[in-house]
């Protein structure tokens, strides 16, 4: 039981598409938004 449970938790966490986010896994998602603010601002 210990085993699906753990299975399950790494699914929601990992794999499991959300509509607000466009479609996207919250592994991903949170990947991209990393990646766009690691940009360094540009100066004037």
């Amino acid at each position: 039981m210990e085993s699906a449970t753990l299975e399950w938790v790494a699914w929601f966490n990992t794999r499991r598409l959300l509509a607000p986010i466009g479609n996207l896994p919250p592994a991903e998602a949170e990947a991209r938004y990393y990646a766009q603010a690691e940009v360094p601002a540009l100066a004037a």
